[in-house]
């Protein structure tokens, strides 16, 4: 056959799956809500999203869509299979059009040469804008894989998406723990574990290699938070253990056997203990600012003994106060005590306008992206109220963080399968209501369904990471600046 001949059939294929007619002649209603996937009814969106494309679960013969605007302006479009995928020009008019507004979704079906409408749902188009980047680490939901490896950055106004570090770069060292100063990219780090092992920090557009750990440590700095000045970084120096269990629904629990804060003085590169335990009663992780760098927040829980049950390892909520002229700590206070109530706290995360923590509430722990029962819960730092947040579900909730102006929380979630975390989004209102959260849209809208790898650690951030391979592999193969014990 000739090549023309194939052109023909091409274009005429694409045509016929182009033209799919709209609903006509008598039209039946339907009082049942459609089915789609992903959920993306009644949620509040920012204005500069990527489209959310979905598909409707409902069988049909072909499909129609019309999204009217609630101010202005509306966006049509056909299918044969029940997929939608959304114009990103039209989708950002119609956004932009209804700004604090809503868009309704009209969903028709065709079956047997009959027409049948479903109810309208909705959409509220809010006008605080989400950051344009998100952050997060790929990986394998179990534990029998760390040979791929990656830091993805993923545009949130698009579906552009690229690698900023996979680990088969550097020789299949596991890379992770990436962090932002105040989602900015100028500010930022990850770490290294393997023959190449050491903390990579982006400065002045280079990548700098050190290694943290002194002779003065008994274990390497883990989590890392940087202090909003950008002249430290708080760390949790952890040694871990990993357990393993015949259960159908419990096959792993990480734990600390012990565990410390440090602090690093990026510009004098020197390492110090975080002076909070000095007869060492406790483990203390995860370190978290305060916005203004005055406290510094962590969880504690006591220092386990030989023969412990991990079970029995609660974590609370303290805080410090500290002064960075100085690099002097006040005695610790206790925030939230989570033990009081049988339940374990992990993963503290400060709003920038500084007045909502939320952190993840578990049974015991402090891996809680294992743990089935975890929720996010928030704390009002103005009266030190404690609540469950709205965006909660039967499945895993971790890993979560902030947007720059403090209106949007994203989040790992288990809720697909109870056994892939994605990233969530939910709008956070002036009292700290958090909205039914909305998947992280992707241009394929069965995505989900089909991609394996979990998304770990979402961070928002509002500037590009521009890192080429052979930029990492040049700072890798480079000799780790050693860091210094402070004195003083």
């Amino acid at each position: 056959m000739s090549l023309r001949y194939h052109s023909i059939c091409l274009i005429g294929v694409l045509f016929l799956s182009a033209c799919v007619s709209k609903p006509k002649g008598d039209i039946l209603k339907n009082s049942d809500s459609v089915k789609i996937y992903p959920d993306y009814t009644e949620v509040i969106i920012p204005a500069n999203i990527a489209p959310l494309n979905f598909f409707v679960e409902q069988e049909g013969d072909a499909y129609y869509l019309n999204i009217l605007g609630e101010n202005e302006g509306n966006l049509s479009v056909s299918s044969r299979d029940g997929a939608f995928r959304l114009s990103e020009k039209k989708w950002k008019k119609l956004l932009d059009e209804n700004r604090d507004a809503k868009i309704s979704y009209q969903i028709s079906i065709e079956k047997d040469g009959k027409w049948i409408q479903f109810p309208e749902f909705s959409n509220t188009v809010s006008s605080e804008k989400v950051d344009p980047f998100l952050y997060y680490r790929l990986l394998y939901p179990g534990y029998e894989s760390w040979t791929e490896l990656s830091i993805v950055q993923r545009s949130l106004e698009s579906f552009k998406e690229k690698t900023v570090i996979q680990n088969n770069v550097v020789g299949q060292n596991c890379v992770n723990c990436h962090a932002f100063n105040n989602q900015n990219a100028e500010n930022f780090m990850f770490h290294m574990r393997g023959n190449l092992g050491g903390t990579y920090f982006v400065e002045n557009g280079d990548l700098k290699k050190v290694n943290l750990k002194t002779k003065e440590m008994e274990n390497g700095a883990v989590y890392p938070r940087w202090h909003p000045s950008g002249k430290y970084v708080a760390y949790s120096a952890n040694k871990v253990v990993q357990q393993f269990h015949s259960m159908k629904n419990k096959k792993i629990e990480v734990s600390d056997l012990n565990s410390s804060l440090v602090l690093y003085d990026i510009d004098k590169n020197e390492m110090m203990q975080v002076p909070v335990d000095p007869e060492t009663q406790f483990m203390d992780t995860y370190p978290e600012w305060s916005a203004d760098g005055e406290f510094l927040y962590f969880c504690r829980a006591a220092q386990i003994a030989e023969n412990y049950d991990y079970r029995d390892i609660k974590y609370d909520l303290y805080r410090v106060a500290f002064d960075p002229e100085q690099r002097k700590f006040s005695a610790p206070e206790l925030v939230f005590d989570a033990a009081g109530i049988g339940k374990s706290v992990s993963f503290p995360r400060i709003s920038p306008a500084g007045n909502v923590l939320v952190f993840t509430l578990h049974d015991y722990g402090n891996f809680s992206i294992w743990h089935k029962e975890a929720d996010l819960y928030s704390i009002n730092l103005g009266n030190l109220q404690v609540k469950r947040c709205e965006n909660n579900s039967d499945f895993t909730e971790s890993y979560h963080s902030w947007s720059a102006n403090s209106k949007w929380l994203v989040f790992s979630s288990k809720r697909g399968d109870g056994l892939t975390a994605r990233p969530y989004i939910s709008f956070v209102d002036e009292n700290g209501i958090t909205s039914k959260p909305f998947v992280l849209p992707q241009q394929d809208p069965r995505f989900y369904r089909e991609f394996v790898k979990t998304f770990n650690i979402p961070e928002f951030a509002i500037k590009d990471v521009d890192l080429t391979p052979g930029e990492i592999r040049k700072a890798a193969g480079k000799e780790a600046i050693q860091a210094q014990w402070a004195t003083n």
